[in-house]
């Protein structure tokens, strides 16, 4: 890395260890309550190719002995070098290989059953899929709207998200049903997070 490169690159967290914190707490809280977005408040001088939720919340879980894959648009980009520096983590050339994926608006997301899945004896070696979507809104009754329901949520959520892959709904109900194997996913706009553990259930769309 050249120090014209590192120089071009842009700061973390001001204060690493707070701001760190600050954002992995709001990553607990998407991850807690699914579907329910969250406020990404930090000072970190992010990559212009990503939502800043999106690289926020990777700067604050990645370290040296994570992999991450990087959508066509955002491999391109200085992201990975960004995080790279900032975390030490290891860029992979295959998503299969990555636990964590983070997909740019507008980039076509792997298949989730193609992604590392864990196993039943380490369901944690699974992957955390993070895509940049285009809107979402959680007071949404409309159709189109998802009414999501398991552990964390009380009766059901709703959420209407925009940007979102064609057959999303199929894929996830796939990846639902091998837990406790599965990929976990982090929904971002450029300020806020919205989880979805494979523990959620998308069982049907509001109907019009």
């Amino acid at each position: 890395m050249t120090a014209h490169a590192l120089s071009a690159l842009g700061a973390g967290f001001s204060d690493e260890a707070l701001g760190s914190q600050a954002v992995f707490r709001a990553v607990l809280q998407a991850l807690s309550h699914p579907g329910q977005p969250v406020r990404v408040d930090h000072d970190a001088q992010v990559p212009e190719l990503g939502h800043s939720a999106s690289a926020a919340a990777l700067l604050a879980l990645l370290d040296s002995d994570c992999t991450l894959w990087l959508s066509p648009r955002l491999a391109v980009s200085n992201a990975g070098l960004w995080l790279r520096f900032h975390t030490g983590c290891q860029l992979v050339d295959a998503p299969e290989q990555a636990r964590f994926v983070w997909v740019a608006a507008g980039d076509a997301m792997p298949p989730l059953h193609t992604l590392a899945l864990g196993s039943d004896a380490c369901p944690d070696q699974s992957a955390t899929c993070v895509l940049d979507v285009d809107a979402m809104d959680a007071n949404a009754v409309a159709p189109g709207a998802w009414r999501l329901s398991g552990p964390g949520i009380r009766d059901q959520q709703h959420l209407q998200v925009r940007g979102m892959p064609a057959g999303f709904e199929r894929q996830w109900a796939r990846n639902h049903a091998a837990f406790p194997r599965g990929v976990d996913m982090l929904l971002a706009t450029a300020t806020h997070l919205a989880g979805l553990p494979r523990t959620t259930r998308i069982p049907f769309a509001v109907e019009a």
